[in-house]
Formats: structure tokens, C-alpha cells, sequence
């Protein structure tokens, strides 16, 4: 059974890298197409024949994909159109009902219009973020309701339904009275709107000219660079166009040219974040390879400004983050650039909504923070300064709402540490932002298998019925599952939490239970390695241990021919001992220094005791001299030191009562000037810099002998010791854990249904999963989900034959 499902993963694998990884293969094929701007190229007329369209494939397109429902456009992971789709709606209609075509198509699309409408309304006050220079909802909708009027189709006919609407074109003309075309105090400029704004607006053919791109488009929209060529006959934007057309054959998309760069940085995060990546290391270790080489060959004092400010930035923060994370050595000032630009700081702090999201990725790249690395705590600062005061903007204005669950993801980020989420539950919440729940189930299939059989062990040797101290056994697998993949590492998950069982409930028996006697005779045991005069709790404990040992040493040999048993019997005599001497402290009221305290407690935490023996089970293993406490690397013993110190910050409260030592306490007896909320910052900043010293040893090669992924172990158990201790003693709790368990284990990811997309005419392939992210991640001038919409009506310009059209309003999305 176990091979029959890895044998289908591996085939699914060899299909994604065949169709969607190669380097052949062409990235605008995974890019839902816009039919808002595809709509807007249909309504281009050819400048030898006004009575036909430049762009037919464009016309085509509209003509062949109108959804059942009515609406062109996108269904979202509840199959319910977005909220793009009554601006694309009505600019297929426009674009249908100029070519007197489609004629049963624009009467469908009629009908629906205004049930869009109600949806966009209720969208945008529920769930959406209006991040806007036009503030969303006033703008856009009169000039829904002005284009369908000049183009015939009558979208709000019931008196009643235009009462509803009076206020809101009242306040879309103080708007447009109140900015310019472009106004240094808002971004992006109107003018990236163009195809938006009313005859009324003040622009001109120079204006347009002189924001022109050396591609001929206008902020490298598609459908305002047709609105400049039609107000305009730009040369220039018609080779533009043009390219578009001949590139898009099927659609356009809403930005054009593309970052390829950046499509494929996507491409990776998107693997990374469903938890995908290590079906895919070699592709991915490839495509980061060029993207660094190209990193390295550009002039780094100052950033190559080919994209957007926001889009600029956010690539920059992206790569850095995948590199670095990846094990290449990168500045931060890869995208800390905009720290030196005054200009660009103060862009983005008078636009930090619309920023926002580019914001939260720049915050999440300052996570993988080195020792040294003060300018990202320079970004990290700023950034979640920002972040936080999104949030309260959107707390105090109910108008501003996220776009599914953005404020919870900014929430979120800001309150729980990066080294504090363990990646399982960090996969399923992204797949619940996208609306992707397959993966999921088969993932907890495993692992409701595993914890089961686990259960079983644990009462097979009696360790869960001792009738003291902490049952722990869906903890200590929660812990271990949740931070390493399925299904390849079963052996490493299984060894680690039978391993962290053995550890709890001996740590308990020391705490509480044993009597010094007792503790004196399992000790001396442990180091002789034999049972002999060992009785009830402590037999049980020393059964177990054995038992474990010999397994492991017996899966070892099979596979390496080599016997580890008296290694990892030093390993347990080590953690075992470091436990009798904190029992003497605490049963005879010895008091030790804290550098000695330190010392011991760094063994007595276990951490290694779980990292280093899984850790022969890598590909590749590590040396068998490297279990020998004498040759522990630096990235080891900060493994060590890092848990010890969380514990003690969160549990010192607990352990003064009991008369036990603790590094807070000690270090608050040696320094009596100092109070209890001193002592513990001062351990919060010894803590904070051994977190980037670890941080750097396991991601960087050359500082130690240990390979990648015995490394990256060692990063995931310092992750769930800090997810455990980051804001309390979760380990001790009863109920604390509960939820993540049962979320990570039990509950079905939290979407609806998804709605099958539509097909499109002639489309290479269809991938939904990559295409909707990144229709939310690129496809866009700006960051969040943003409504930018004005009313657009002709643009009277003299002798130019292009100028008979509509104009119709814009909506944009982007990054996340």
C-alpha cells in the first residue's frame, strides 16, 4: 500500500515536471487570461477598415467564452464569480455590442449584471480590501452604469435601484475633483487608469506620450494602452498592441509584458507553500541558480526598475527570501534598496494600503534575519509598522475588508514568529487561501495512520499508562509530523517521536516521581547499559529505551553495515545523567551558577537526543564521530542551547514554586539590581541571537560538516521548540494543543467546492492552481485586490477614427 501511493505521488511528479517545469515550456501558458482586457483589444477597430476589429483572435475570445451563468470571467474556490467579473462582464458586452455581434450573448450578460453587481457590492463590504486612489466602490460603479448607458444596454432600469446609487456618482465626482492625473500623493497614478476616466478629466496626448513605456504601453496595462492608442493613434502603442495580440492567442493578460523572472518565483513559492517542494529540488535548485547568477551580473547599487515600484519590490523580497533559504548567499540590500530611496519610503507610507501586501512580503523576508544583518532589522521595523497600521485602518473603516482572509494573513504573520510555525499547518492554511483542499487529504491519510500505530507502541511497552506525569504521545507526533514531509521521512518521523515519548515520560519520572534512590539506580544503569536491579517505572522506562535503541541500531546496520548501538547509547547516557544532576539540585537545594546551570540544562533538554540519531537516517548521513558529545558542531549545540532557554522563559514562574533552578532565576540571583522583567530580556536577547547564528548554520553551507538536510533538521526542532514555548508553555498545557492537533490530523481544510473553471478556445493546458495564484500574485499594477474604476465616456478627438468607443472601468489584482 505504501509503495502503490509513493509510486502515484512520483507519477504525478513526472507529469508537472514534464508540462509545467521545463524550461521549454512557455509561462504565459499557466496565466489566466483577463477578459476584461481581452474585451478592451476586441473593441480596437482597424484603422483601414473602422467597421471591423484590429484584433478578431481578441473578439473570438469573447464570443467563446462566456461562462453558463452569463458573466465573463473567473469563478472563485466557492464557484462564485469574482468580483472582476461585472467590470469584464460589461466590457465584453461593450465590445460585442460595438461589432454587432453575439447579440443572445449581451442579453445573458444583461441578465446577470445586476445580480454581479449585488455580489461585487456585498463582496467589497464583507470580504474584500478596496485598496484604491479612487476609493473602490464610489468609482467604479457610476462608471459601470455610464458605459452601459452610452453603449445602449440599460443595466439599471427600476427607479429604485437608481435611487440606491444617486450618493455614490455624488461622490465619485468630489473624487476625481480632488486628484490629478498624477498626483505625487497617490499611487498609482490615474493616468495607469487611463481607459477609466471620463471625457471631463483633464489629459492630453502629451500626457500620455511622455508616461509612455519604451514598449509603447501605458504602465504595461493592455487595456489602457488600447484606450491611449484609441485616443491617440500612438504608433507606438499599436506595435505594442500588436506584439500583445500575436503573443496572447488566446487571451491577454492583464500585465504584459510579464516578469518571466518573477512567473517563476511564483511558480516556486507556490511549490514551497502547498508543500510541494521536495518532489521538486532539482528544478527548483536550478531555476534559483539563474536567478541568482542574474543577481550577482547586475550593477547592485541600485535596483533595475524594469517593473512597478510594488512589483519591483516584492520580486526583489521574494527572491531573496527563496535564496537565502536555499542556501545562496545574498545581501539583504537585494531588496532593502528602497531603504536608501527617501522617495520610494515615502511612496509607500502615504499609499500603505495599497503596498500592503508587496509590505507583508517584504516582513516575511526579514524572517531569515542573520547575525550582522541590522538593515533588515531596519526593514522589519518599518514593515510592521505599516502592516499594523493596515490593520487598524481596516478595524476602523468597515469598507476596507481584506480580499479572503488578507487581514487574518497579516494578523497572523504579525503575531505568531515564523520559527514558531511548523510548516504542515502553515501548508494547509495556504491551501485554504487558495481554495485547494486535494492535497490536504491525502496528507492526514498518513498521518492519522501513523499516530495510531504510534499509540499502539507507546502502550505496548506500558509508557502511557504510567500513572504520572504527561501522556504526550499525539503531542510528541504532532510535533515531528508537522514539521517534516510526507510521505518519505515515515522512519525519521517514527524514530523521533517514539524518541520524544521515551524523553517526556523519563523527564517526568526524575521531576516527580522517583525517589533519589530510584533516580541514582535507572542513572547508573543507563550508563552500564543493563536492567539488572531495576524494578517497576524504572524498568518500564529502560525496557523501552533499549528496545528503541536496538531498533534503531538494527535499521542503521541494514543500511550502512555499520553498528551505532553504543553511539546512540552514549547519546541517552548523556541526557540521562544531565536529568540525575538537576534532581540532585533540586532535592538537596544546591543552587548553581547560571554558566554551569546552562551547561547542563542544554543537555538536559534533550534536543540533540532527538536530532542527531534521526539524523543517520538522512540522505546523506551524517558522520557516525559526530554523535560523540565531544564532537558536537556549533550548530548542535546552539540546537541545544536555543529550546533551553524558551523553556526557562516560560516556565520559571512554574519551577520557583516547585524549588528548581532556572536561567532566569539564576540570572536574577546574580544580578540583584535587576528586576524579574530584566532578566528575562536579557535572556529574550541572548535567545534572539543564537536563533541567528542557528538560522545561518543551517541554511548556508561551508560552517559546518553536516549536510542540507541533516541541517535543516536541526532548524525544524528548534521551530517546534519555539512553537511550544514562543508565547507559553504549550508542552505542559492539556488543552492548548488541541486545535493544531486536530487541524493538522482531522478536520477537512475549510473551502467550499470548487467550481470547475471554464475551458478556454485553443488553450495549450490548464492548470487552476498555478494560474489562480498567480492571477492573484502578478497579473497586476498594484498589490492587493484593488477596484479602480471610473466612468468612461468618448474622447472627442478630432479626425481620429478610434475614438467612437466607450471606456470602461478597471479592476486590478496582484500580489499575495
Amino acid at each position: 500500500m505504501e509503495f502503490s501511493k509513493s509510486f502515484s505521488i512520483q507519477a504525478l511528479v513526472k507529469t508537472i515536471k514534464g508540462e509545467l517545469l521545463l524550461d521549454s515550456t512557455d509561462p504565459y501558458s499557466f496565466i489566466a487570461p483577463s477578459a476584461y482586457d481581452t474585451a478592451w483589444l476586441a473593441m480596437v477597430p482597424d484603422g483601414s477598415r473602422p467597421c471591423q476589429p484590429m484584433f478578431k483572435n481578441c473578439l473570438d475570445w469573447v464570443l467563446n467564452n462566456q461562462n453558463e451563468e452569463g458573466f465573463w470571467g473567473e469563478y472563485d474556490g466557492h464557484g462564485m464569480p469574482t468580483v472582476e467579473c461585472l467590470p469584464a462582464t460589461i466590457a465584453c458586452m461593450v465590445a460585442l455590442k460595438r461589432w454587432k455581434t453575439g447579440e443572445m450573448m449581451v442579453d445573458k450578460g444583461n441578465n446577470s449584471a445586476w445580480p454581479l453587481l449585488k455580489l461585487t457590492q456585498r463582496s467589497l463590504s464583507e470580504k474584500y480590501m478596496a485598496l484604491t486612489v479612487l476609493d473602490g466602490l464610489p468609482s467604479f460603479f457610476p462608471a459601470m452604469v455610464e458605459m452601459a448607458q452610452i453603449s445602449g444596454l440599460e443595466i439599471i432600469s427600476p427607479e429604485r435601484k437608481k435611487r440606491v446609487v444617486m450618493d455614490i456618482f455624488d461622490k465619485r465626482e468630489r473624487i476625481l475633483e480632488r486628484e490629478e492625473l498624477v498626483d505625487k500623493n497617490h499611487y498609482p497614478p490615474l493616468l495607469s487608469y487611463l481607459e477609466a476616466l471620463p471625457a471631463l478629466c483633464n489629459f492630453d496626448q502629451e500626457a500620455v506620450h511622455k508616461h509612455l513605456h519604451a514598449d509603447g504601453s501605458l504602465f504595461q496595462s493592455p487595456s489602457a494602452t488600447a484606450r491611449a492608442f484609441m485616443a491617440t493613434g500612438n504608433k507606438d502603442c499599436l506595435n505594442y498592441l500588436r506584439a500583445l495580440a500575436q503573443r496572447s492567442t488566446n487571451g491577454v493578460p492583464q500585465t504584459y509584458p510579464m516578469d518571466e523572472e518573477l512567473l517563476r518565483l511564483c511558480m516556486v513559492n507556490q511549490l514551497q507553500r502547498l508543500g510541494l517542494a521536495e518532489h521538486f529540488e532539482q528544478e527548483i535548485e536550478g531555476l534559483l541558480e539563474q536567478v541568482y547568477r542574474n543577481y550577482v551580473n547586475q550593477d547592485q547599487s541600485r535596483p533595475n526598475l524594469k517593473n512597478s515600484i510594488a512589483a519591483q519590490l516584492y520580486k526583489d523580497s521574494l527572491a531573496f527570501c527563496l535564496l537565502r533559504m536555499h542556501g545562496f548567499s545574498v545581501s539583504p540590500w537585494m531588496f532593502c534598496w528602497f531603504l536608501r530611496e527617501e522617495e520610494v519610503q515615502d511612496q509607500i507610507e502615504r499609499n500603505h494600503e495599497y503596498f500592503s501586501s508587496v509590505i507583508l512580503n517584504v516582513y516575511r523576508a526579514t524572517d531569515l534575519m542573520f547575525p550582522g544583518d541590522h538593515v533588515l532589522e531596519e526593514a522589519r521595523s518599518f514593515s510592521r509598522k505599516l502592516l499594523e497600521k493596515t490593520i487598524s485602518t481596516a478595524n476602523k473603516d468597515q469598507h476596507i475588508v481584506p480580499f479572503p482572509s488578507f487581514q487574518s494573513v497579516i494578523k497572523h504573520e504579525l503575531r505568531f514568529p515564523w520559527m514558531a510555525r511548523l510548516d504542515h499547518l502553515e501548508h494547509r492554511m495556504w491551501m485554504e487561501e487558495k481554495n485547494n483542499s486535494g492535497l490536504w487529504m491525502g496528507k492526514t491519510c498518513f498521518h492519522r495512520s501513523e499516530l495510531e500505530e504510534l499509540t499502539r507502541w507507546s502502550k505496548s511497552w506500558g509508557l502511557s499508562d504510567m500513572g504520572f506525569g504527561r501522556e504526550k504521545t499525539a503531542y510528541c507526533y504532532f510535533a515531528v509530523a508537522a514539521s517534516t514531509p510526507v510521505p518519505h521521512d515515515y522512519e525519521i518521523r517514527m524514530m523521533v517521536a517514539k524518541s520524544a515519548i521515551v524523553i517526556t515520560v523519563a523527564d517526568d519520572f526524575y521531576d516527580m516521581e522517583g525517589s533519589l534512590d530510584d533516580l541514582e539506580k535507572i542513572t547508573d544503569a543507563v550508563q552500564r547499559w543493563d536492567a539488572k536491579g531495576l524494578s517497576g517505572h524504572s524498568k518500564t522506562i529502560f525496557d523501552a529505551l533499549d528496545s528503541l535503541v536496538n531498533e534503531l541500531a538494527r535499521k542503521y546496520f541494514r543500511k550502512h553495515g555499520t553498528d551505532i548501538t553504543n553511539s546512540l547509547r552514549d547519546i541517552w547516557s548523556e541526557t540521562f545523567a544531565s536529568w540525575f544532576t538537576e534532581a540532585k539540585w533540586s532535592k538537596t537545594g544546591f543552587i548553581p551558577a547560571a554558566e554551569e546551570y546552562l551547561e547542563t540544562g542544554m543537555v538536559s533538554i534533550a534536543s540533540h537526543t532527538l536530532v542527531l540519531p534521526a539524523s543517520c537516517f538522512l540522505n546523506p548521513s551524517i558522520p557516525i564521530y559526530k554523535l560523540n558529545p565531544a564532537q558536537y558542531e556549533s550548530i548542535t549545540e546552539l540546537l541545544m542551547v536555543i529550546p533551553r532557554l524558551l523553556n526557562d522563559i516560560q516556565s520559571y514562574k512554574k519551577e520557583q514554586k516547585e524549588g528548581k533552578t532556572n536561567f532566569v532565576l539564576l540570572h536574577l540571583k546574580e544580578n540583584p539590581e535587576a528586576d524579574i522583567e530584566d532578566s528575562i530580556a536579557y535572556t529574550r536577547e541572548i535567545l534572539e541571537k543564537k536563533k541567528k547564528e542557528l538560522l545561518e548554520h543551517a541554511l548556508m553551507d561551508g560552517l559546518n560538516d553536516f549536510s542540507k538536510p541533516c541541517r535543516h533538521l536541526h532548524l525544524s526542532c528548534v521551530k517546534v521548540f519555539q512553537m511550544f514555548f514562543d508565547s507559553s508553555n504549550r508542552y505542559d498545557s492539556n488543552t492548548e494543543m488541541f486545535h493544531d492537533i486536530q487541524k493538522a490530523f482531522y478536520i477537512p481544510v475549510q473551502i467550499g467546492a470548487p467550481k470547475p473553471l471554464p475551458l478556454h478556445s485553443g488553450s495549450k493546458k490548464r492548470y487552476p492552481t498555478v494560474a489562480a495564484n498567480y492571477h492573484f500574485d502578478q497579473r497586476c499594477k498594484n498589490r492587493n485586490i484593488r477596484l479602480a474604476a471610473n466612468s468612461l465616456v468618448p474622447q472627442p478627438l478630432s479626425g481620429n477614427p478610434y475614438m467612437k468607443m466607450p471606456m470602461a472601468p478597471k479592476f486590478i489584482l496582484c500580489f499575495m
